[in-house]
């Protein structure tokens, strides 16, 4: 609870910081000149496993293994994906000066995106952190709040990396070492030219960038990663994953996370075609990049994402995702639940195989692929949920989760834009605690905390416009209160808010019949919905209590809705769910009716029907942003 109000406290500090701009130049100031962040360094954090006395990591007495980060594929130089930003390690020996202490310098930042990212870690063995500036071309400046967790005691669920030693003149110890990447937002469409780092005690900062990988990019499909499992092994395997698109668009780009893993993972050859039947491609599957090359080797803990391929893709269709794994593969982050049946080859590369012959077993998990992104389009909104909105319980291979049937209304309309609709439930998720403790092989993939993968999960996704946060009956089955549950609620909408998304809640479904679903429980659940329905903090509310509800009997499912467990919907109920969600509520304020197609609206496909304006489905709560 103290940890949720906390987060809340420093949201709305972050909120305050972005006033509207206040030029430098009116104020007075004559700020000394900017310099490259390797200039300023001043603190040594690395050493070598036979010297450990090289490095003292902010007067700490030990230091992170030069070893263990080469073995993560953290190497002097490395450029890595975290969150969507590039960093890169620092080009430096074991025993040099490696990071600087946050002490209000001024370093020299270039580009223009979403969000500045930190690659950090504390030293004061607890969370610190202060307020910083950013200085844009124009003179302007906003302010922003950088926090880090300590390197040794932080929590493993957020970290970029972990590395299984700590280094000591006494000796190596059998410690977790993190490091954390931290992304806090810039004012939209403005060139950033330098950072005014925080005053803060304890607070190392290895590497700055401008995150701009969303620029210019929509989601159409997505998915959270869940854990660290062990699969196959698959030695010299290629993996054949189907994935439902959502928006289309005339160029593709594909992202692979190696999120919470311990080691590289090399992918050989990618490939992408659209399905159709099984493994089989419509046609021959087109190969993809990165950086140029056929390859990558993706470190612990970063992503990769493939060079813009001109391949049109379709909205509302299957793709097949192809990749060679040259190596042996025995643990990946997976997404556990898919509710789509994907394929591995027998031994050898057939990414870009035109058949099905090769692929001779299904899996129904997808390992390793996390995104496919098109260009241009709207932007997408972002679903944030548990196995409810993963589709648990919804018809195999048919793409009848409540997302995919909300997307196919978006297409078959012209009132609101043609989002991309970007699924990130996961089964077995909770809002305030984790499943996934956030390190290490576990056979538990329902993830890490929402609070948590927040800014991994949604505010990192390509021109995120609206979250609908859908969670919450996970946690009170299993003893969180109604009070902490709110918390951890409002702290979701306040840190979406302070990013410029709209921030939409949905209603708690009834549960009676299932175990765990007691009356105490539903008393809970009862609060929170009408916490949720007063609309004081959230910009919206998705009633789905009301449209499932049986009014003879509050507490359970209508049975034409329930899937048979009593907690999850069937077909029909999700169905019923995405339905009743009054479509104008998606748009942000200032989203204009001229920009309600996206800019390759030429290649949408033709409108079966048009959504009809005025309608409302009962028990859905009037907005002031209702308005079509």
């Amino acid at each position: 609870m103290r940890r949720c109000v906390r987060g809340i406290l420093i949201v709305l500090a972050l909120c305050g910081s972005l006033v509207p701009a206040v030029s430098a130049r009116a104020a007075g100031e004559r700020p000394a000149a900017a310099v490259p962040l390797e200039r300023l360094f001043d603190d040594v954090a690395v050493s070598d496993d036979s010297s450990p006395g090289q490095a003292d990591f902010g007067g700490s007495g030990a230091s992170l293994s030069a070893q263990d980060l080469a073995a993560a594929g953290w190497t002097p130089g490395r450029g890595l994906t975290v969150q969507g930003a590039r960093l890169t390690w620092p080009k430096r020996r074991p025993g040099e000066p490696d990071n600087v202490r946050a002490a209000g310098q001024h370093v020299r930042v270039a580009g223009r995106g979403d969000a500045l990212a930190f690659l950090v870690a504390g030293t004061a063995g607890t969370e610190v952190g202060g307020p910083g500036t950013v200085m844009y071309t124009d003179g302007s400046r906003s302010g922003y709040r950088l926090t880090a967790p300590d390197w040794r005691t932080g929590p493993l669920a957020t970290k970029a990396v972990s590395l299984p030693h700590v280094n000591t003149p006494e000796g190596q110890l059998a410690e977790r070492a993190r490091l954390y990447v931290v992304t806090v937002p810039l004012v939209p469409g403005r060139a950033v030219t330098s950072v005014r780092l925080p005053k803060a005690a304890g607070l190392h900062v290895f590497a700055v960038s401008v995150r701009t990988a969303t620029r210019g990019w929509t989601g159409s499909w997505t998915t959270a990663v869940g854990g660290y499992a062990a699969v196959g092994p698959w030695t010299e395997r290629t993996l054949r994953l189907v994935v439902h698109t959502s928006a289309g668009g005339p160029r593709v780009r594909v992202r692979f996370d190696n999120t919470f893993a311990s080691a590289p993972v090399r992918i050989g050859s990618a490939t992408v075609a659209v399905q159709a039947t099984g493994a089989a491609p419509r046609g021959t599957p087109v190969t993809l990049s990165f950086g140029g090359a056929a390859g990558v080797t993706i470190p612990a803990g970063a992503q990769a994402y493939s060079d813009p391929l001109g391949f049109y893709v379709p909205a509302d269709a299957n793709l097949l995702v192809s990749f060679h794994l040259p190596g042996t593969v025995a643990a990946a982050p997976v997404h556990g639940l898919a509710q789509q049946r994907s394929y591995v080859s027998k031994p050898g590369d057939h990414a870009a195989d035109g058949s099905a012959g090769a692929y001779t077993s299904v899996i129904t998990r997808w390992p390793l692929l996390a995104a496919v992104d098109v260009s241009g389009g709207p932007g997408s909104v972002v679903l944030l949920g548990d196995s409810i909105t993963d589709g648990d319980k919804s018809t195999v291979d048919a793409n009848r989760r409540w997302p995919d049937v909300l997307a196919g209304r978006l297409l078959r309309q012209d009132t609101v834009p043609r989002y991309g609709v970007l699924n990130l439930g996961v089964s077995g998720n909770r809002v305030v605690t984790d499943r996934y403790p956030g390190d290490g092989v576990s056979t538990d993939t329902a993830g890490v905390s929402a609070l948590h993968r927040f800014d991994r999960d949604v505010l990192a996704q390509p021109t995120a416009r609206t979250a609908v946060v859908f969670e919450g009956v996970n946690d009170l089955r299993w003893g969180t209160s109604a009070e902490q549950l709110i918390a951890g609620l409002r702290e979701l909408a306040a840190r979406g808010r302070a990013r410029g998304l709209r921030m939409l809640a949905a209603t708690i479904l009834p549960c009676e019949g299932e175990a765990r679903c007691t009356a105490a429980v539903d008393t809970e659940r009862v609060a929170v919905n009408e916490w949720i329905r007063d609309g004081r903090v959230f910009d919206g509310v998705l009633d789905f209590d009301a449209v499932v509800r049986d009014p003879q009997r509050p507490a359970r499912m209508l049975p034409a809705y329930d899937s048979g467990d009593h907690l999850h919907p069937g077909d029909t109920g999700l169905a019923a769910l995405a339905d009743s969600v009054r479509l104008g509520l998606l748009r942000p304020q200032g989203v204009s009716a001229k920009s309600r197609l996206p800019r390759d609206a030429r290649h949408a496909p033709p409108r079966a029907r048009t959504e009809r304006r005025g309608a409302r489905p009962p028990g859905e709560r009037r907005d002031v942003a209702d308005a079509p």
